[in-house]
């Protein structure tokens, strides 16, 4: 009997939440929304596929592909292979002659602030050419959200993995398979190369969704999975600080804190492709919130304080990603403007 009243109890009291993550999946929809995933306390507690959406279908993260840079540099931080407050000047060599380039450190490339002048969105450098990127402002003082960070990571890592235990990885994202996704069961169908046949760390992975909630429980958990810690907590903890310049945006990960007027109005991505650093009602969702973002509106957001993940997937058909373009179409705009993070958050925490 008192099991049974124990039951009824949670059935109630979960009512809500259900309700509200079935009008979160309803207006996802409405969005072209195909698959949203939810998982409370480290479990499954919501599934909804449409239009093509199945559980085992992976779909193209595009930019949510980049906040696995942060969490490989956590775990190369953790076996000795760097430290984040490094010069990037000890590995890529030909910058200690180059008084602008001397100083920059992992975190700023990480953190988007290095300062080196990168491509814009849609066009990515090879791991090499990202070393030869000229520097566009003073490392440290300017926030710029373009691929040439996450490829100089790439050649960082490159190099050192060059000599790591005996070579076996042949480049960093096999690393972070072998070192971080194969402990998840978590297993990519593609991942976008470049013209170096080097994978494009800015975006490229095609994962499920429950395979990229896992990813965001992970993290969740500080780096632990099964009992084991995979990644360091310290060390990951990094990924969700804000910098001087950005504090919405740790290493690789968006966060959920305001940023300066003058930063928004410089960046044409953080006022448009997620409105949570322009919603009046952003404020109601939880500070600790973080987020993983791509184009298309895919979605893998992350809050600690309510031990709750959840992901938003669409299409992720390319359709012209890769034209040479240097503000997004009016395509993307239309699609910004028909799906809110905020207003979707809010329904979905019952808010």
């Amino acid at each position: 009997m008192r099991a049974f009243f124990i039951f009824l109890f949670c059935l109630i009291f979960s009512l809500p939440v259900q309700a509200g993550f079935q009008e979160a999946a309803n207006y996802s929809a409405k969005a072209e929304g195909i698959a949203m995933v939810v998982m409370k306390n480290g479990k499954v507690v919501f599934e909804h596929y449409i239009s093509g959406g199945r559980q085992d279908r992976k779909v193209e993260l595009f930019s949510g592909t980049k906040s696995f840079s942060g969490v490989m540099a956590a775990a190369a931080v953790q076996d000795g292979l760097l430290t984040l407050d490094e010069k990037v000047s000890e590995t890529i060599r030909e910058w200690q002659d180059d008084p602008e380039k001397r100083d920059v450190t992992i975190r700023q490339v990480l953190s988007l602030t290095s300062g080196i002048d990168s491509p814009r969105l849609g066009r990515y450098p090879t791991y090499a050419n990202a070393a030869r990127l000229d520097m566009e402002a003073k490392s440290g003082e300017h926030f710029e959200y373009a691929p040439g960070n996450f490829q100089l990571f790439g050649e960082i890592m490159r190099r050192k993995l060059a000599s790591y235990k005996g070579g076996q990885y042949k480049n960093p994202v096999a690393y972070l398979q072998a070192r971080v996704l194969n402990p998840l069961n978590i297993k990519p169908k593609n991942w976008d190369v470049g013209e170096d046949n080097m994978p494009i760390l800015s975006m490229g992975a095609d994962l499920s969704a429950i395979e990229w909630a896992r990813f965001g429980q992970f993290t969740l958990q500080g780096g632990q999975w099964n009992g084991k810690q995979i990644v360091d907590q310290s060390a990951l903890s990094e990924c969700f600080k804000g910098s001087a310049v950005n504090s919405a945006y740790g290493l690789t990960w968006w966060l959920n804190q305001k940023p300066s007027k003058s930063l928004l109005r410089k960046s044409f991505v953080m006022r448009r492709s997620a409105d949570l650093f322009t919603h009046e009602d952003a404020e109601k969702l939880p500070k600790d919130l973080y987020m993983a973002a791509g184009y298309r509106n895919q979605r893998l957001y992350v809050i600690p304080s309510m031990n709750l993940v959840i992901v938003r997937q669409t299409d992720g058909e390319k359709q012209g990603f890769f034209k040479k373009w240097t503000k997004l179409t009016k395509y993307d705009v239309e699609q910004t403007e028909r799906f809110s993070d905020t207003r979707f958050l809010l329904k979905a925490l019952d808010l």
